[in-house]
């Protein structure tokens, strides 16, 4: 009830929206005789706020068209080579001939916003890398004939793009995938598969989330299963095509996400009120171009994110040695012939320093010259992978590591 109770309440905002926008553009342009009345600004301000506030985000464009290649400037194309139902395998194609430059997978997270969020992530990976990602689809988009999706078939998929892509792919997962890719690497490995990862690395994520909890990880020990399920488990309404398919929504991971930094978007949001009161255009764009990536959320399949809670964040079963796939126990021992870096910021409050190192002691045979470890000093959570200490420092060590490799 509760998601279509939402759905209910955004379409009873929608004409009130529309009003509302219809008054700010009266309040501002330079020919309303609106424009002129004491204040008008404030209040047209106030107007596009509550339209920002309350409209729905869609899914983001990456917006790359093109990148530099040995100081020219290239064009890129962006073409899905695979398509399975909760996933898609995207290329960003170079118009360029660079045989010699590694193919990277990046394994976006499946925990609530878009793989765009990678977006910095995948351009300056570009120019030296040929640049494949998991593009994850929304949960409510995706038919009940399709199946159930789960903690085991994430792993699925990446053991099948990474076989698409074959020999001499390297892995680089974000954040909430790393215990799957180190998972599937491991399997691949015991497997003897010919297209085993040649370099794995691993950014800021909860390979062992005993370490320095942070508080996602203290609220996923405070309930029990049954609290997840019971609270943050819904269907699917009509009429979306994967209409009573249960998934943990979106909006309800938004409120988690704003939560966590309340202070800090309150205060965003009062700059954007000051921002378009004063005619301030380039602050107004710098806001909107970064919440309309951070508002933009998608559903997730409800047996992904239970076994993620469960298995990752409650019983800690990779690092405690008991993870299991498709009824296999995962042994990162098997692994030996894959290069292995992990990736911390020392300010995260998502996964704290420490969390994604813990793959380093599961992984002992990998020989000591094949293994990077890499704490970048100042940073927080979404700064491991974008923005300028990402450039700067962290993107030239990833590329002198799979070059190596």
């Amino acid at each position: 009830m509760m998601y279509f109770a939402h759905e209910i309440g955004r379409a009873a905002l929608k004409p009130v929206r529309m009003i509302a926008s219809v008054q700010s553009k009266l309040l501002q342009h330079r020919l309303s005789p609106l424009s002129r009345i004491p204040g008008a600004r404030s209040v047209a301000s106030a107007y596009s706020v509550f339209g920002d506030l309350t409209r729905r985000y869609p899914k983001p464009a990456f917006n790359l068209p093109t990148t530099i290649c040995d100081g020219e400037q290239v064009n890129i194309r962006e073409a899905i080579v695979k398509r399975k139902p909760f996933a898609q395998l995207k290329h960003f194609q170079r118009d360029v001939a660079r045989p010699d430059d590694p193919k990277l997978l990046i394994i976006a997270p499946l925990s609530g916003h878009f793989a765009s969020l990678l977006r910095g992530t995948v351009e300056a990976m570009l120019p030296d890398h040929d640049v494949y990602i998991t593009d994850w689809r929304n949960a409510c988009m995706v038919p009940l004939s399709k199946g159930d999706f789960g903690l085991d078939e994430y792993i699925d998929y990446i053991i099948d793009f990474i076989d698409h892509l074959g020999p001499d792919t390297h892995v680089l997962a974000v954040c909430q995938p790393v215990v799957a890719a180190l998972a599937a690497t491991a399997v691949m490995a015991e497997d003897g598969h010919p297209s085993a990862p040649r370099s794995l690395t691993l950014m800021s994520g909860p390979i062992d989330a005993r370490i320095d909890p942070t508080e996602p990880c203290k609220l996923a020990t405070k309930h029990k299963l049954a609290w997840f399920k019971r609270n943050l488990v819904h269907p699917v309404p009509a009429p979306y095509p994967g209409a009573m398919r249960k998934v943990y929504p979106g909006f309800l991971q938004l409120t988690g996400f704003v939560n966590m930094n309340l202070d800090r978007h309150v205060d965003a949001y009062r700059g954007l009120f000051r921002s378009i009161r004063d005619d301030e255009a380039e602050k107004v764009s710098r806001h909107r171009e970064f919440y309309d990536e951070y508002l933009a959320v998608m559903d997730l399949p409800a047996t992904y994110y239970l076994d993620t809670i469960q298995r990752v964040f409650q019983e800690f079963q990779l690092a405690r040695g008991c993870f299991k796939y498709r009824g296999r126990l995962v042994n990162p021992a098997a692994i030996r012939d894959t290069a292995l870096m992990t990736i911390e910021g020392e300010k995260d409050d998502i996964s704290s320093p420490g969390q994604t190192r813990a793959a380093q002691d599961l992984c002992i045979n990998i020989p000591d010259s094949r293994r990077l470890h890499h704490l970048q000093q100042g940073v927080g959570h979404y700064g491991v992978f974008n923005g300028s200490q990402w450039r700067k420092a962290i993107s030239p060590r990833l590329r002198e590591f799979i070059r190596a490799a």
